[in-house]
């Protein structure tokens, strides 16, 4: 048991199953630890932020944010590398990123927008934090959660303007990735990449709630069969070069990640700079308006440090260049 990790996270946070799904991949000797109630204490013995997931390392060391726990652990674990070469392996950062962060605002819109996924959502919740509550209790507790969680829909920048956008942007990725996950079992090719388990995180949760996850069922088989497969990953073959990944890889490069979330996350860094309360940015044709996230400035910048981590940027400037991002991370 000494070189156990403990893995302190929830069935319900996308950051958590990413880790978890991780550890899989690894084959990290660890255990889940459902927080709730019970794992409190521990829980605030080594979190230094009230985040999940949370990792005590078997030298009772704790880490958080699932980036740096990912990062930290494959210094530790580099076999099998789930980071593929060259230029390929920034544009797996590139659209880990686009997960934590464009990817939260598809599950979390999803989640909260509607009574059937808020009901079931906050359902959910209430068992996991008091499992053994009457029915009395439990439903107050739901309807605490529920109201709790719907009020915070603003934080990733649902609101009136946003929805429809948000959801036409869901499905339109929905459609690239489906076409994309056609000819391969990961988004790199025959093993997991970091990208994998960024944007894989969003995807499951949303697949688990009853909204976004009746429209992945019914119009993406090849993505469904990629969230239960990331469930328990496996490096089956290797990662492709860009000639193959191209055709289909780079319409997401293009119109979600360049055209959406570069072009978002430049104008939530210019609106913190100027101390702004709301800002709106043109994202393609239409105007997005939302309150600035004051974390992902530093995600972003830790993008950029990865990105001028690149010694050789012959072959990536090209790429995201087309893809609509360069300027973005050189800013």
């Amino acid at each position: 048991m000494a070189d156990l990790f403990s893995l302190v996270g929830a069935e319900m946070s996308p950051y958590s199953v990413k880790v978890r799904s991780y550890f899989r991949y690894k084959a990290i000797p660890h255990q889940w630890i459902l927080r709730n109630a019970e794992s409190q204490a521990d829980y605030q013995t080594y979190a230094k932020l009230p985040i999940i997931p949370l990792v005590v390392t078997p030298q009772q060391n704790g880490i958080q944010d699932s980036t740096p726990i990912i990062d930290q652990l494959e210094k530790l674990f580099p076999e099998p590398s789930v980071h593929p070469e060259g230029a390929l392996r920034f544009l797996s950062a590139l659209i880990e990123e686009f997960g934590d962060e464009w990817g939260n605002k598809w599950m979390f819109h999803y989640r909260w927008a509607r009574e059937v996924d808020q009901l079931a959502s906050a359902g959910r919740i209430a068992r996991m934090q008091a499992p053994n509550a009457s029915n009395d209790v439990h439903a107050a507790l739901v309807e605490k959660i529920r109201t709790r969680m719907v009020e915070r829909v603003w934080f990733v920048g649902s609101n009136e303007v946003t929805a429809s956008q948000i959801e036409t942007g869901f499905a339109e990725m929905l459609g690239m990735l489906e076409t994309h996950l056609a000819t391969r079992p990961y988004l790199f090719g025959g093993r997991p990449a970091y990208g994998d388990f960024g944007l894989w995180g969003q995807f499951y949760e949303l697949w688990t709630d009853p909204t976004a996850g009746s429209l992945i069922e019914g119009r993406a088989p090849r993505v469904l069969e990629w969230i239960q497969r990331m469930l328990w990953p496996r490096a089956d073959s290797a990662f492709e070069n860009w000639a193959r990944l191209q055709p289909t890889l780079m319409p997401i490069l293009k119109n979600q990640v360049g055209r959406q979330f570069m072009t978002w996350t430049q104008a939530n860094e210019r609106a913190l700079a100027e101390g702004k309360e709301e800002f709106s940015v043109t994202l393609g044709n239409n105007v997005w308006v939302q309150k600035p996230q004051k974390y992902h400035a530093r995600a972003l910048a830790l993008l950029r440090g990865k990105y001028a981590d690149v010694s050789d940027k012959a072959a990536l400037d090209p790429i995201l260049e087309e893809a609509g991002c360069l300027a973005a991370l050189c800013a």
